[in-house]
């Protein structure tokens, strides 16, 4: 789906979608492509299930959004912190 059809089946919720076709650009990742995994009333909701799913596959490409906005940005940012080795 596009984000104007996620915005038009789900309006005023919090949505959890799967990127299905994405690129970055300049830092931007843009998402042509998503799937929506399900429709939340409150974000809170929806990250309780964004942190289990990401836990049992990091490498799926999930992002919360709210459909009352009408374009989404995701800002690629690099990870600053210390990474530990075993």
């Amino acid at each position: 789906m596009k984000w104007s059809e996620v915005r038009q089946h789900f309006p005023n919720r919090c949505v959890l979608v799967e990127a299905l076709q994405s690129k970055t650009v300049d830092n931007e990742r843009v998402i042509e492509e998503m799937s929506v995994i399900d429709d939340f009333e409150s974000g809170n909701a929806a990250w309780k299930v964004y942190k289990k799913l990401q836990a049992e596959n990091q490498n799926r490409e999930l992002y919360i959004f709210h459909t009352n906005n009408e374009e989404i940005r995701v800002i690629e940012q690099p990870y600053i912190g210390v990474r530990r080795g075993i």
